[in-house]
């Protein structure tokens, strides 16, 4: 996958050390812990948390200035800026502990330092993300210049960058081929997770990170293959309808069972022949944050076209348990921010749909512009990319 890079620090004045008091034993002054700058800096960033959740002046309404066609970076970054616990992950500094002193961490600090900044600006002026910018374009050089981008590419080489950053892992080992064919599906999974963890651990992972279930029948002997891979974020394929097309619609769509025929015959295990079989999609693992893209952009024969469908999705209480591998699994999720594309292929506009996070009321984020919303109006046939967070009752 890939990255991106912003950082603020909330600076603390260095004060000299108290002289001690004539009463106090030297002995006594040496037990008492130190009060680290880190400490100070995560206790006054955590006030202005509290000072947010209890202010009716929301924090976090900043916006982003356009570079230059830099709106599908401006609205990926106001969507994972109102990412709970990914905001307060870079306001507490808890990114750092995770850093291990790697020489390059410039992308998570410069993202770390944005949020920072949107979330502490003592004004609503709109700040410049150009540094962040030029660390992403140093983390994947597809992002060098001002060309209009993907916003739900970006999204996967920004999460991508951060990751790396903040792997707890700091050098990945070597992972052996295992036979776990002869586990039941639930053991199976388990191993394969915990295996991806062995390379792959961050609080990134933490959040946005889920486990797929692929199963392969052949239709010759009826033997089922499964398999366990993680994902990022899932895009779904737009129900073709001539009446309303929901979220559900296209869930299904990209759950449903597939015939994998002539060329696309895949090798049997149990006959080692290859044969025709179904294929199908279900969820194992529900990540912390589900990140859903609508496919709106198809490869035509000569151009990119887009389609305007209008999908209807709730804002809360998404019910995925009819895509999960087991049917008892809590998974409801409510809606926390929408990327939106206005335009066409030829031509076109990235905004943002956020609730603030500590407030719960909506607002449009257009590059520079931020304006309060009613949540009526999140849903739109520009809705592109769409996150969700698992409610607390489904949290495991």
């Amino acid at each position: 996958m890939p990255s991106a890079r912003q950082s603020y620090t909330v600076t603390v004045p260095e004060e000299p050390p108290a002289a001690p008091l004539p009463f106090t034993k030297p002995q006594s002054r040496r037990k008492s812990p130190p009060v680290s700058r880190s400490m100070l800096v995560s206790t006054f960033v955590g006030l202005l948390i509290n000072q947010a959740k209890n202010s009716k002046n929301a924090q976090g309404l900043v916006g982003l200035r356009n570079l230059g066609n830099t709106c599908f970076m401006n609205s990926i970054l106001q969507c994972l800026s109102n990412t709970h616990d990914l905001r307060d992950y870079c306001l507490r500094n808890t990114h750092r502990t995770d850093l291990n002193c790697r020489a390059n961490a410039a992308l998570m600090e410069e993202f770390a330092k944005l949020t920072q900044t949107l979330w502490t600006s003592a004004s609503n002026e709109a700040i410049s993300p150009s540094d962040f910018k030029t660390q992403i374009q140093k983390y994947a050089p597809r992002f060098v210049g001002y060309n209009q981008q993907d916003a739900q590419e970006f999204l996967r080489f920004l999460l991508d960058g951060l990751h790396n950053e903040v792997n707890r892992v700091s050098i990945r080992p070597r992972v052996p081929v295992e036979d776990f064919d002869h586990l039941s599906d639930d053991e199976k999974a388990k191993r394969m997770w915990n295996k991806y963890l062995e390379r792959e651990d961050s609080k990134v992972v933490d959040l946005f990170v889920g486990q797929l279930k692929s199963s392969l029948t052949c239709s010759e002997c009826g033997f089922c293959s499964t398999v366990f891979d993680p994902f990022w974020d899932l895009s779904l394929p737009i129900a073709k309808s001539s009446g309303d097309v929901s979220l559900i619609d296209c869930l299904r769509l990209f759950t449903k069972e597939d015939v994998l025929d002539g060329n696309e015959k895949p090798t049997c295990q149990r006959c080692k022949a290859r044969r025709k079989c179904t294929k199908k999609f279900s969820i194992q693992k529900f990540p912390k944050v589900l990140v859903l893209h609508l496919k709106r952009f198809s490869e035509a024969r000569i151009k990119t076209a887009k389609l305007c469908t209008f999908v209807s999705f709730p804002i809360k209480e998404l019910d995925l348990r009819e895509f999960a591998s087991d049917n008892s699994m809590n998974a409801i999720y409510n809606l926390y921010a929408v990327s939106n594309h206005t335009g066409t292929t030829l031509g076109g506009h990235y905004t943002a749909y956020c609730r603030n996070p500590s407030t719960g009321e909506w607002y449009t984020y257009n590059d520079s512009r931020v304006s309060p919303m009613s949540s009526s109006q999140v849903r739109s046939s520009d809705a592109y990319v769409l996150f969700y967070e698992l409610t607390n009752s489904s949290r495991m």
